[in-house]
């Protein structure tokens, strides 16, 4: 992440690291940490926290905004840590709505930002929130749903290198597509295509799943349109598979690359996560049944 954090972000680090003050009867978001519970917290960050002296709340306050600017030039870096560590469902596994609860009081001071905390793999994952919302969450909560762990590290892979590393969100945009269609051809008792590219599964999975341009059984009020959508389908997972060929990391990158446009890296991670949900769902509703996950090498 670039730029500071803002003091908005740091009071609500504030707010569900430190439980609230000992004297506020006001519920307190997420759980209430003691001292050395704090200053654990912070160890277990990798930063050496002390309380001293002080009280909770002040200390932590201190502390924060001492991190947020360290001199070290790290303090985004130390930040996005502490906001991942406190969202993270591991910390609530005996409250897991104080989970919910800790993640929508941050991301309500991070919105503002662009940024937004989601959960991915079981995981906290801090990523740029998109101007309509975060696009790829529905497709998160799908994926958790089903228990499709290789498209969930797939996400957890794209989302924190979509402004560092866009190359290789790109990648895993990629990756994610294929992973999807290669679970629904097995499921279908299909065999994969020859070509086990985004291109050639995309096209394999369209006819079973009845999403072919040619289908004969559409309205003729939208018949062309449907088809334009439909023929888009492929376009999109094509497009996306050209990009990781020509500028991600699948096949190296040569002496004097050129970087991907983090703006491109985040439209192919949308777009293949938008793709993907469509067909999961697609499966879903001609099977009435979820999709199993199935392993590359299957």
């Amino acid at each position: 992440m670039s730029g500071k954090f803002s003091a908005f972000v740091i009071k609500a680090l504030v707010d569900t690291i430190t439980g609230g003050a000992g004297n506020d009867n006001s519920p307190a978001i997420g759980i209430y940490r003691s001292g050395p519970k704090i200053e654990q917290f912070f160890l277990d960050c990798g930063l050496d926290m002390r309380i001293g002296a002080s009280s909770r709340v002040p200390a932590t306050t201190d502390f924060l905004r001492q991190a947020a600017n360290h001199y070290d030039g790290q303090g985004d870096v130390y930040i996005t840590r502490i906001i991942e560590k406190v969202c993270d469902p591991r910390e609530y596994l005996t409250e897991p709505d104080k989970a919910t609860a800790v993640r929508e009081h941050l991301n309500k001071a991070l919105a503002a930002d662009e940024l937004a905390v989601v959960i991915v793999g079981g995981k906290a994952v801090l990523t740029r929130r998109q101007s309509s919302g975060t696009i790829v969450e529905p497709f998160i909560q799908k994926v958790e749903t089903l228990d499709f762990d290789t498209v969930q590290m797939e996400i957890a892979r794209a989302l924190p290198n979509l402004q560092d590393d866009p190359e290789d969100a790109v990648t895993a945009a990629c990756s994610l597509i294929e992973a999807v269609c290669r679970s629904i051809l097995i499921e279908l008792g299909l065999p994969l295509p020859p070509r086990k590219d985004i291109d050639g599964l995309i096209r394999a999975v369209q006819e079973p799943l009845n999403l072919s341009p040619g289908r004969s059984d559409l309205p003729a009020e939208v018949e062309a349109d449907v088809r334009q959508i439909l023929s888009g389908l492929t376009s999109v997972a094509k497009g996306i598979g050209a990009l990781r060929t020509h500028g991600g990391d699948a096949h190296g990158r040569e002496k004097g690359f050129r970087r991907i446009d983090p703006r491109i890296a985040r439209l192919a991670i949308n777009a293949a996560s938008s793709l993907a949900l469509f067909l999961i769902e697609t499966w879903e509703r001609q099977e009435k049944r979820a999709l199993p996950q199935h392993a590359p090498g299957i």
